[in-house]
């Protein structure tokens, strides 16, 4: 085992804290990975907070990590040490269900995803994220971070960058489709990013036009505030792809009224709350409500790849670890643009 210094939540809703933490030591298949930057993903809020439910503490957050391999198991054949590499939501799985043979890992059935933190591993000891030093994983759930990406501005899309480019690829966006993003924020701006680089026409839906100048530059057509009831009577029956990055609860019957005939209204955000919804809404135009997690690991692969190829990272604000707290309630009050990033070196 290894001792490395971590930021821990001990408790629900309590601050975090420095403190140490155990690391497995590397196994046949396994990467040691020093973690150079991990992302500040407002999920790592809901489960520090208890928001989705009971959690195990003490909790290490962050499942946004990119760092450089220092060292990999006798048997690892993907990466080498001083590979730049990433981690994203998930530790391991089953690996023999039929989605995880698929490639859908994140949809585990033989017993579900193991989560980077807030999980259980298959050696019964608790999994523990990416506000540390170092992390050991096995290769087969890393992935490589491309040459033409920095590491800071990479670390975002091992969450946010793929939960957004996952359902946006199954929706097929691109030519010809018009996509709409939800919320303005973490997710938000990659959801924008990765529309336009599919070649959708992009359309921002947030509170207000406060970052009505980020989104156009970042690569939106147009940007409309859902605060203005005319915004709901201009756009009715607009778009093919409604995606909703938004935690909080919504008028789920007004937005579907933005679908045209055959559109989806597709989830990543997801609120504590449970949400009324009349099914006329779905029933008339055939419309499609749906969610989607993360994606597999060849697809986080394939989505850094394209971000890559593209020009483009998240947009961050890099911060020290001691930060961290303090960052969480600006997450709250939306006060970031786009994506904490904790310097790992400040741990």
């Amino acid at each position: 085992m290894t001792t490395v210094a971590a930021y821990a939540a001990p408790s629900a809703k309590a601050p975090l804290e420095r403190t140490t933490i155990e690391r497995r030591e590397v196994g046949e298949f396994d990467v040691l990975i020093d973690i150079k930057f991990a992302g500040i993903c407002h999920s790592d809020i809901h489960q520090a907070r208890e928001g989705w439910g009971e959690a195990v503490f003490p909790m290490v957050p962050g499942h946004e990590i990119a760092g450089v391999v220092s060292e990999v198991g006798a048997g690892v054949t993907k990466f080498a040490v001083g590979d730049r590499v990433g981690v994203g939501c998930m530790v391991d799985s089953c690996r023999e269900c039929e989605n995880c043979k698929a490639g859908l890992e994140q949809y585990c059935t033989g017993g579900g995803m193991v989560g980077t933190y807030n999980s259980v591993g298959k050696d019964g000891e608790p999994t523990y994220g990416g506000y540390s030093q170092k992390i050991v994983v096995d290769e087969n759930y890393v992935v490589r971070v491309p040459d033409g990406l920095a590491l800071d501005v990479a670390a975002p899309l091992l969450c946010a960058g793929i939960t957004t480019y996952s359902p946006l690829k199954h929706w097929n966006a691109g030519p010809g489709k018009k996509v709409a993003v939800l919320g303005m924020g973490g997710l938000g701006h990659m959801g924008v990013k990765i529309a336009h680089a599919l070649g959708a026409e992009v359309t921002v839906l947030s509170q207000s036009l406060r970052k009505q100048d980020d989104g156009l530059r970042l690569g939106a057509d147009h940007y409309y505030a859902t605060s203005d009831p005319e915004t709901f009577k201009k756009l009715a029956g607009t778009f093919d792809v409604i995606l909703s990055t938004v935690s909080a609860p919504l008028n789920l019957d007004a937005y579907l009224s933005l679908l045209r005939t055959d559109g989806a209204f597709v989830n990543v955000g997801a609120p504590e709350e449970p949400v009324a919804l009349n099914l006329f809404s779905v029933i008339g135009g055939r419309k499609t409500l749906a969610g989607s997690g993360i994606g597999g690991i060849q697809e986080t692969q394939e989505m850094l790849d394209f971000c890559a190829a593209h020009g483009f990272g998240a947009e961050i604000e890099l911060i020290s670890a001691s930060e961290i707290n303090e960052a969480y309630e600006r997450v709250l009050a939306s006060d970031v643009r786009y994506r904490f990033v904790i310097d790992a070196a400040t741990i």
